[in-house]
């Protein structure tokens, strides 16, 4: 099928930018300092506080941040990882690309977010970390997680679609030992591309402001070779005023969310946080049996809905490793609608009236 005559595609995402940002660009444009100069520090300023944590890293996306974090603790060959079995794959890939074993974990398949109760039997000697994430802005029981592991298993969050989002008050990305966020155009922030490590551990903010630029330290010297992960200022500076507002962000995304909850409760399962948690809500992800059909036949109308994410056993780096039946009832009724503060009562109407002919 295709839309209807006069009728517009509803857009799965579309950023929230406008007269503020091209200002900023400009600014940058005029100034001629494109890459290492004062945006970079104006926007990790504003991604620390968001955070509530003393620092933050800006880098060239979420995966160099989720890989600069492991590499920050040291992880590397003969160390395990825990990453949860449902969920974007460069989660995994980063621990791969630092030499140690990502070990699956399975979701709970109605929060889509690590089941911690299995996390307790994955620890071994080896596991040096989880890296547990707030799976389309759901905030993990973080109290939990803390008390599945031994205190010596450094904690890290996969907040690349976290930004905003609350554990019991406290921001998501302030919560381990590093959080690391993403600033992709489906994000509530954006650049572009781009990303940030955040941290309140000085000596590890320090590692992975050397780590993003080749290994080099204030002296010059370069201990550690590494890679160059920098953001530009042109890109922060995209940032930088959707930052400013990030509050007024969230609230647009957040009435999108309910307006799709009161027209869909008593349809499908829909998304919520914890009670005293608020969700950051990166993506609205319902949970239906004939997700396949509504996915092919809504992209065929001109709805972009789009799959949650990734079941990782399924794809050929990871598997047989188990059995992971959260993560497979996740991944097959996992459904994202489309999510940005441009949509209309209207544009819900008509997503919610195509997602009730496949309940």
């Amino acid at each position: 099928m295709v839309p209807r005559e006069g009728t517009e595609p509803v857009r799965l995402a579309f950023p929230a930018l406008g007269d503020e940002e091209l200002a900023e660009v400009r600014a940058v444009l005029e100034s001629g300092a494109l890459t290492m100069g004062p945006k970079v520090e104006e926007l990790e300023g504003l991604v620390a506080a968001a955070c509530g944590v003393e620092h933050a890293v800006a880098v060239s996306n979420g995966t160099a941040a989720l890989h600069l974090a492991v590499l920050a603790l040291g992880i590397g060959v003969g160390d395990e990882v825990i990453v949860p079995a449902y969920t974007f794959p460069a989660t995994a890939n980063v621990v791969r690309l630092a030499g140690a074993t990502p070990v699956l974990v399975d979701v709970d398949p109605a929060t889509f977010n690590l089941d911690v109760g299995k996390v307790y039997d994955a620890v071994t000697a080896r596991t040096k970390a989880v890296l547990a994430v707030h799976l389309f802005g759901r905030p993990l029981d973080w109290e939990a997680l803390q008390s599945a592991v031994p205190p010596d298993v450094a904690l890290l969050e996969d907040a690349a679609g976290a930004l905003g989002a609350r554990w019991r008050g406290m921001p998501c990305g302030g919560l381990g030992a590093a959080g690391c966020l993403s600033f992709h155009p489906r994000k509530i922030v954006t650049t572009g591309e781009g990303g940030a490590v955040t941290t309140s551990d000085g000596e590890l903010a320090a590692s992975v402001r050397r780590l993003r630029h080749h290994g080099i330290d204030p002296s010059a010297d370069i201990v550690e070779p590494s890679t160059n992960y920098r953001l530009a200022d042109i890109l922060c500076a995209v940032g930088i005023p959707q930052l400013r507002r990030l509050d007024e962000l969230l609230a647009a995304r957040t009435r999108i969310a309910e307006g799709y909850t009161e027209r869909l409760r008593d349809v499908v399962d829909v998304p919520a946080a914890d009670e005293g948690d608020t969700h950051g809500w990166q993506a609205y992800v319902i949970r239906l049996d004939r997700k396949e059909e509504a996915l092919e036949t809504l992209r065929a109308e001109g709805i972009e809905v789009q799959i949650g994410t990734y079941a990782l056993h399924r794809l050929s780096a990871y598997r047989d490793q188990g059995l992971f039946p959260g993560a497979d009832a996740a991944f097959d009724r996992a459904l994202a609608l489309p999510l940005h503060e441009r949509l209309t009562d209207a544009d819900l109407d008509r997503v919610a009236e195509g997602i009730a002919r496949f309940a």
